[in-house]
């Protein structure tokens, strides 16, 4: 592929190579299981099988908000699921989760194991099951989920746009680098004007919304290796990093980012898989 050269598309399209890029070896036009392997089951009613990347997150940072809240039936075991290797094309995975993507979790606490997939929904799922993090007014509830379905719809310009042109594709495209960064810029100034005036992202009360929006944009305000901080200008948005640095350092937040994550600087904020709340003094990469 070349940004010189037009690409003109053909009649019809086919699957005749690989597509580049970073996740190339297991992107693929079908869906279903590619081998056979069972999935684990642990010891906790929820059983999580995931990856530290934003959408994982999400979750682990919710189970871990509300175990810090004292909800005992919120203990949970995840299980690494490593795209990478395509460990979500697996038969136990693709049985919970046909879209085979992470996260994906059952509650087994049920007469029947109920499984449940797509983040925003496990959200959903874990406050309308614990009666938290989701308010119980028409106006307050639908407030939230505005933000929480708005966080679902725009991600796909930020993670499946901006960041595989500016990161992951095997050329660098002008026009798609400057048609999601345009958007992501968007966003990111929607939320800072909504932070101007507001703790959280839907009133005073931390809740299932922010959970989700922090992981894919709380992060653009950390340090980071590469320039992405700088070629978005993130300076701009001083109100988001106020709420991100606040949504950061809350404990639950911090555990969370740690869980199914194994990559990074520092070796003592990844903890591979999380069984026990123990696991964070004991079982972290370190």
């Amino acid at each position: 592929m070349d940004e010189t050269t037009e690409y003109v598309p053909p009649n019809v399209w086919t699957w005749t190579k690989p597509s580049g890029g970073t996740f190339a070896a297991v992107n693929r036009p079908i869906a279903g299981s590619t081998h056979e392997k069972d999935l684990p089951v642990g010891q906790h009613p929820l059983q999580l099988y995931s990856l530290g990347t934003p959408n994982g997150v999400k979750v682990t940072v919710m189970l871990e908000e509300l175990l810090e809240k004292g909800h005992v039936g919120a203990e949970y075991d995840t299980w690494l699921i490593e795209i990478k290797k395509g460990d979500q094309f697996g038969s136990g995975f693709v049985e919970i989760n046909p879209n085979s993507k992470i996260p994906a979790l059952v509650d087994r606490s049920l007469d029947r194991p109920l499984a449940i997939f797509e983040s925003g929904s496990i959200l959903l799922y874990l406050a309308e099951k614990f009666h938290d993090f989701l308010p119980e007014s028409l106006e307050g509830r639908t407030n939230v989920l505005n933000w929480l379905f708005w966080q679902v719809g725009s991600t796909p310009y930020f993670g499946g746009g901006f960041t595989h042109f500016y990161s992951y594709a095997p050329v660098k495209v002008e026009y798609a680098i400057d048609r999601y960064t345009m958007e992501l810029k968007r966003q990111l100034d929607v939320l800072n004007r909504i932070f101007a005036k507001s703790a959280y992202i839907a009133g005073d009360q931390y809740s299932i919304a922010d959970m989700a929006i922090f992981p894919w944009y709380g992060g653009l305000f950390e340090t980071r290796d590469d320039n992405v901080a700088e070629f978005l200008s993130i300076h701009e948005y001083p109100h988001v990093a106020r709420w991100a640095r606040g949504v950061a350092s809350r404990p639950a937040v911090k555990r969370g980012r740690m869980v199914n994550r194994t990559w990074g600087d520092d070796p003592a904020k990844q903890l591979r898989e999380r069984h026990d709340r123990s696991d964070f003094l004991t079982k972290t990469l370190d």
